[in-house]
């Protein structure tokens, strides 16, 4: 009994490697308290939209689309400020603005003097400070932990994520039934303030900054972040790969309220429970993440898409309400793996002083990918349905990863074998070395 204990500690250990370090632990803190609100304010936002414009996938499509458009213009500036400025000082800075943001949207739906189009105008406001916000964070992970955790805190800041979409949404759910969306978004103003505490009391002399250049010796551009990234083939499929399944794969956001509202006639509870489920999945993928100690191999990526999409094309065919639930589980762990496996590869294969560009590029491939494809599978799930539009984002992202495959193989010049005997295992035979067999079933 006392070695099965040790043994648990030790693996928990391993799991919360990087809480050990005190600026992260103040990061992950504020990061869990504000995604908390955030994800009750979105919840809480997809709802509104659809009272004030009478179920209408499009105007959900619509605010989804402004909340991720200035992505495509910003993220890239976002980067080369990263690179060039302090990162923590530039975190304080964009996540006051939000809080501000944030508590005028609460007050004016609590005054009910909101309309349609003031949640697009704030949907648009919010995502200019979430553009400039993400890539300097996600940058700023590789400052707060050594080179050897940093695998381990990408990890542990996905499971912060999914952890607050999993409390987030299940709040919203119950506190939207019983006291309006009102409430929710004033909690999620008050909440969205706690990071900047947590920067406020970081230890600068802590951080590792050692591989960037001097401040005032940075000259970066925002072209020739682009030029590395192009010359990176490893980067450049990996970006292919998120732009696409984010594009159509990614959109459980606008197509779950309709597939609850209107597939199966239920109420913001359903959502909540749909919302949540993925979300535990999507907490278990990023904690199976976390014990990953180098770069992930392209091969990890590409599995984990084909199995998200296999699973979410299952997601849009079946019709049974719980079996969809019990489906989202499975279906969030490996959207989240996929997504943190391509994280990291990007991640831990770029260099120090290109990381906040190279970040930037994939915040823009990744989220802004949204604003294209939010539109149009709202449109689509109008049109179709919400399970039609579920199973094609499921077959479009399942065939990018065959093709991610093939492209790769060809490449490489590696060769996928299957055996069946004794029990059915895939190889990636490589030309220097063979990767250890993942099992099949």
């Amino acid at each position: 009994m006392g070695e099965a204990h040790l043994i648990v500690r030790r693996r928990l250990g391993r799991i919360f490697q990087s809480l050990t370090i005190r600026n992260y632990r103040l990061f992950a803190t504020g990061q869990l308290v504000k995604l908390i609100g955030v994800w009750m304010q979105f919840t809480a936002q997809y709802w509104l939209v659809l009272q004030l414009s009478h179920d209408s996938g499009t105007a959900l499509g619509t605010v989804v689309a402004l909340q991720f458009l200035p992505v495509l213009f910003l993220s890239l500036y976002g980067g080369k400020l990263a690179d060039r400025y302090d990162k923590r000082k530039l975190l304080i800075v964009v996540n006051a603005a939000w809080s501000v943001l944030s508590l005028v949207l609460a007050l004016m739906i609590m005054s009910g003097v909101v309309r349609l189009w003031h949640v697009f105008v704030f949907a648009g406001l919010l995502g200019v400070v979430n553009a400039i916000e993400t890539p300097v964070r996600q940058a700023f992970v590789s400052e707060m932990v050594e080179t050897r955790l940093l695998p381990n805190a990408l990890a542990l800041s996905a499971a912060t994520f999914n952890s607050a979409r999993i409390v987030g949404p299940a709040l919203a759910g119950l506190a939207i039934a019983w006291f309006g969306t009102g409430p929710v978004f004033l909690v999620s103003a008050l909440s969205s303030i706690s990071p900047v505490f947590s920067f406020v009391r970081m230890r600068a002399a802590e951080l590792h900054r050692e591989d960037l250049p001097p401040q005032d010796a940075r000259q970066v551009s925002i072209r020739d972040g682009l030029r590395y990234v192009w010359r990176r083939s490893d980067l450049v499929m990996v970006m292919t790969m998120i732009a696409v399944v984010g594009a159509v794969g990614f959109n459980f956001g606008i197509t779950l309220p309709i597939l609850a509202k209107t597939t199966y006639d239920t109420g913001a509870e359903a959502f909540g429970l749909f919302t949540t489920l993925l979300a535990l999945g999507s907490l278990a993928g990023a904690l199976a993440s976390t014990g990953r100690r180098e770069r992930p191999s392209a091969y990890v990526v590409i599995g984990s898409a084909m199995l998200f999409g296999l699973l979410e094309v299952a997601v849009g065919v079946v019709t049974s309400f719980w079996l969809v639930s019990l489906l989202l589980v499975p279906t969030g762990f490996f959207m989240i793996f996929f997504a943190q496996s391509a994280n990291q590869r990007v991640q831990l294969g770029a260099d120090a002083a290109y990381r906040g560009r190279v970040m930037a590029l994939y915040v823009l491939v990744f989220l802004g990918s949204t604003p294209v494809g939010g539109p149009l599978i709202g449109w689509f799930a109008e049109v179709a349905g919400a399970p039609a539009s579920i199973w094609v984002g499921g077959l479009v992202s399942l065939v990018t990863a065959a093709v991610a495959l093939a492209l790769q193989l060809r490449s490489s010049g590696d060769r996928l074998r299957v055996r069946m005997r004794p029990r059915p295992r895939v190889y990636v035979t490589v030309a220097k070395e063979t990767i250890a067999p993942a099992r099949v079933g």
